[in-house]
């Protein structure tokens, strides 16, 4: 069984749509709860939500007193979550829940023995301003040649896991866009699938480019730390 889980601010305007398309593929993937965490928004984004629960049975709604973050909205929402799987998206419509089949197929189709499992989409086309596509490539291009985690596109947010494995993690601010590598640290696997992205039809990004890029040098440097640390790889067996 797979929870959705959806961190939010201020995303009024996307919200109902979004959560009628995953409504849609949970006929044919097997989606029991959509869990969004509202992470304090401004707007009247837990009003629409709570509007559309007699008609979404599976829909829970968290909500944060302040603002913490997307990488805290993700930890709450995943903590609370009554299911060993998680599929993880943004609330503001740019990831397209047909995709999640896909994601869910390749687990499906995969050796679910393995310990650590991180099953990331990827953006074949980005539908962004070109700044930000500017931005983000150089982001990623100086991530993945510190961190040499495998990964072109660590911003995807459509993301799949057990629970138990992303609650194993190290936990710290903006962690959501080190995945891959904090899977690796604990000897875990990743494997990426093709998704399609979309523009976004109302508001505006919580995420510029000097936030990426104030917050970015240090978390860098944290990971960096991290992985430097990681223990031996050790196998067990009860005696």
């Amino acid at each position: 069984m797979i929870s959705i889980v959806i961190p939010v601010l201020n995303e009024a305007g996307n919200i109902a749509k979004l959560i009628s398309e995953i409504k849609t593929v949970s006929e044919i993937t097997p989606i029991t709860e959509i869990v969004i965490v509202d992470d304090n928004s401004a707007d009247n984004t837990v009003d629409v939500i709570t509007a559309l629960r007699p008609h979404a049975p599976a829909l829970r709604i968290i909500k944060h007193d302040v603002s913490c973050g997307q990488s805290a909205a993700l930890r709450t929402g995943i903590r609370a979550a009554k299911t060993s799987l998680i599929i993880t998206m943004d609330g503001d419509g740019q990831n397209n829940p047909a995709d999640i089949p896909a994601l869910y197929e390749r687990y499906l189709t995969g050796d679910k023995t393995r310990t650590m499992l991180l099953i990331t989409g990827q953006r074949k086309k980005r539908i962004d301003s070109l700044l930000k596509k500017i931005t983000s490539r150089a982001g990623n291009f100086i991530r993945a040649r510190l961190l040499n985690d495998g990964v072109g596109d660590t911003g995807c947010s459509l993301k799949l896991f057990r629970r138990d494995d992303f609650l194993a993690l190290p936990y710290f601010n903006h962690m959501h866009r080190y995945l891959p590598a904090l899977f690796l640290r604990e000897y875990g696997s990743i494997e990426l699938v093709n998704v399609s992205h979309r523009a976004r039809e109302t508001g505006v990004s919580k995420y510029g480019f000097w936030d990426r890029a104030l917050a970015g040098a240090p978390d860098i440097i944290g990971v960096l730390w991290l992985l430097k640390r990681k223990s031996k790889r050790v196998t067990t067996r009860e005696v």
